[in-house]
């Protein structure tokens, strides 16, 4: 049905139920419902209908619904976009500073990745450094301690020598220990 086409709006018999009546708001079906009108209504609103003919010309001025000048409602028009679009901008300001706030306190999870990565590798390089120097002592420890029992062993060996030589030299087996 085209809009032309369509009833006036008003009170007009329920289509889901016909015990009662619905309003038409002259586009579509409302949700708004009420029981049918009692005769004392029908009395009251037929006394306010005016029983004057009305002629061919005037009909088109009156099936006009009564309101606001052609001049009143491009200014309402007016007004009702200029707060719209002033709703817009705080809406999109509003917006625009919720974004800011997000992105400022949102770190990249390749960052967060990064960050616990790097915090390993200092970890694992003071661990290094650490056992590092430990094996450095131990060598060094270890390297004196050799050099010391080293030593040790030849003093020994030098002693044991030199004993034996004495041993040797003025005892009754020279000759034999000398002839082999």
């Amino acid at each position: 049905m085209r809009i032309i086409d369509a009833p006036r709006e008003g009170w007009y018999p329920d289509p889901d139920g016909r015990q009662r009546l619905r309003w038409w708001d002259g586009l579509d079906w409302t949700d708004i419902r009420r029981a049918p009108p009692s005769s004392a209504e029908l009395t009251r609103a037929e006394a306010l209908v005016p029983r004057e003919p009305i002629a061919a010309d005037q009909r088109a001025y009156t099936d006009r619904p009564q309101g606001y000048s052609r001049q009143e409602t491009q200014e309402i028009i007016a007004e009702v976009r200029t707060v719209a679009r002033q709703e817009l901008d705080r809406a999109a300001e509003q917006f625009s500073q919720r974004a800011t706030t997000a992105v400022r306190s949102f770190t990249p999870l390749i960052t967060q990745y990064t960050s616990k990565f790097l915090r390993w590798v200092k970890i694992a390089l003071g661990i290094a450094t650490v056992l590092f120097i430990a094996w450095l002592l131990f060598q060094a420890i270890a390297t004196q301690s050799f050099i010391a029992w080293l030593g040790d062993r030849i003093d020994s060996l030098t002693e044991d020598a030199g004993s034996t030589q004495l041993r040797m030299g003025s005892g009754p087996f020279r000759n034999s220990v000398m002839s082999r």
